[in-house]
Formats: structure tokens, C-alpha cells, sequence
């Protein structure tokens, strides 16, 4: 129904209204009487629907009459605010944004929280996913910016650095004893519970405890924190754990596993990444307030 009049329409039928007949609405408009009235039947006309009762002291609403010039005002009032923000540089809409778990416990709320001050017309719409899918969710448009592992990237797109997040080796000691410090030996003895497969954590993890063993290590994956910290917590390996989230983690029974130098975890290289030729605006808006938590 709403494809069968324009907002001039709606204008006429508003100026009636409030004018209280056709040739009051004529002097305030500027408009033809005859142009005015010709625009009401025509609209009455085409949605079948009766807009004014007319007597001979001017005209009235009918009840279809008084539900359009309502749902009408709503219609010109969002018109209206759409092209105050778009003409005085307003940031409003929605927006997708795509984060690695990781970043929910780091940056993102200081980021969501400068972005909402900044920017109180903008909604977001959060995905945490892993590095790759949200990589893929970019390139098809599926997202506006992701947080994402820099390493997996991908082409075309701006990125900037955020600041890395440490890793370390953790245990729950009701379940395992290691050496202090424990050696590569040590933990690749042990089953694992590191970020998913196709990440590069998990990459270096492997290649960190197998070559030269016969055995390769035992390495799970999971792209669940919450998960890594409940297995890893219950006894069913030891875990490669970003430091900032076992900080904020309620249990007392994790414990960082001291290890000797080559053992040792590179950090998390994180990146704000979005396609400048589509999101240019809004990417860096993000872009500034994730740099900014980061240095908070």
C-alpha cells in the first residue's frame, strides 16, 4: 500500500488536515485549490480508501483518514531525520562488526563504549566468529569491520594494528605436575587445548612441539575461550590461553606454567580491518576507538 503515494501526497493530505479545508490549505501552501483537491481524489482513488468527509463547513477525517495522516507524520518526521543526519555528517545505522573472542575480553567494550558516546545514532551488530570465516564474511560483504588475526587478512582491505595480546601455558595442578620450568618435552607429552585448527596459534603450537618427535603433539582446538578454560580447568590438558583472559577468569585453579625460553608463545597479532571503497567512513570511526581502548 505504501508504493501507491509519495511524501507530496502525504504533505496535502497533512495541509488539509490541519488547515481544515481545501482553500485554507490552498492560501497556507501556495498550491492551486483545484491542484489540491485533484491530488486527494486521485489518492483516495488509487487506495481505495475515503480521507475526508466533506460537508459544507469544510472537511474531515475519516477514521482511514486520521490512521493515514498519523502514520503519515511518522513517515515525514523519520524522512526528516535521515536527511538532517545525512546533511550535518550524523554517523547513524547499523552497523556489522566482526570480532575474534578474543577482543570481547580486550578492546571491545572501551571501543563500543567510545563509539556509543561519539555516536549515539549508530547500532551495532556484533559476530564473534573465527579469523577465517569473518575474513570470508568481509570479502562477501557480510561485514562492514572485523577484528581479526592479521596473518589471515584478507586481500584489499585497510589494516591496522591493534596491540597484541600475550600468551602463556596454563595448567590446572590438580590434574598435572610439569617441571618448573617445564621444556618443550614436558608439554608435548601432555594433550592440548589451543585455538581452532585453522588459526595460526594452532599452526605454531604445532610447530613449535612437533618436529623431530616421532609422535606428533596432541593439539585441540577450539574456537570457544570459555570452552579452552573449563577443559583446560577439569583436568583435560593444559591450554594456550591469552594472559588478559585468565586474569579476568573467576577460577582460582588455573595456574601459568613456567617454561624454559624456547617454549615460549609468540604473541596474538590483531588487526582492524575493513574495504575502504565500501566502509571507509565508519571503518575509521572503529578504527579510532579501537586504537584509543587499546592504549587505554
Amino acid at each position: 500500500m505504501w508504493s501507491m503515494f509519495g511524501f507530496r501526497d502525504i504533505e496535502t493530505i497533512r495541509a488539509v488536515a490541519r488547515c481544515g479545508g481545501f482553500r485554507a490549505a490552498s492560501e497556507a501552501t501556495g498550491l492551486a485549490q483545484s491542484a489540491i483537491s485533484r491530488r486527494v481524489r486521485h489518492l483516495e482513488d488509487r487506495m481505495g480508501i475515503t480521507i475526508f468527509e466533506r460537508d459544507g463547513r469544510g472537511v474531515r477525517l475519516t477514521a482511514a483518514g486520521r490512521r493515514l495522516c498519523n502514520e503519515a507524520e511518522v513517515l515525514i518526521a523519520q524522512r526528516d531525520r535521515i536527511l538532517n543526519e545525512l546533511t550535518q555528517g550524523v554517523m547513524a545505522g547499523v552497523v556489522r562488526l566482526g570480532v575474534s573472542e578474543t577482543m570481547t575480553h580486550t578492546i571491545l567494550p572501551r571501543m563500543l563504549t567510545t563509539l556509543r558516546i561519539r555516536h549515539p545514532q549508530l547500532r551495532f551488530e556484533i559476530s564473534v566468529d573465527t579469523s577465517d570465516q569473518m575474513g570470508q564474511a568481509l570479502t562477501d560483504d557480510e561485514l562492514d569491520v572485523v577484528i581479526m588475526l592479521r596473518d589471515q587478512a584478507p586481500r584489499g582491505i585497510l589494516m591496522t594494528p591493534v596491540p597484541p595480546v600475550s600468551l602463556g601455558w596454563y595448567v590446572s595442578k590438580d590434574h598435572f605436575t610439569l617441571p618448573d620450568p617445564a621444556g618443550i618435552d614436558d608439554l608435548a607429552a601432555l594433550p592440548i587445548v589451543s585455538f581452532p585448527k585453522t588459526t595460526s596459534p594452532h599452526r605454531q603450537v604445532l610447530q613449535l612441539l612437533t618436529p623431530g618427535r616421532r609422535q606428533p603433539a596432541m593439539v585441540h582446538g577450539s574456537a570457544s575461550l570459555a570452552t579452552m578454560l573449563h577443559l583446560v580447568e577439569q583436568g583435560f590438558g593444559i591450554g594456550t590461553i591469552p594472559r588478559s583472559i585468565v586474569s579476568a577468569w573467576p577460577s582460582t585453579k588455573l595456574h601459568e606454567i613456567t617454561v624454559l625460553p624456547e617454549a615460549r608463545l609468540p604473541d596474538l597479532e590483531f588487526a582492524i580491518c575493513y574495504n575502504p571503497d565500501r566502509n571507509e567512513e565508519i571503518g575509521r570511526e572503529v578504527t579510532r576507538a579501537a586504537v584509543e581502548a587499546g592504549h587505554d
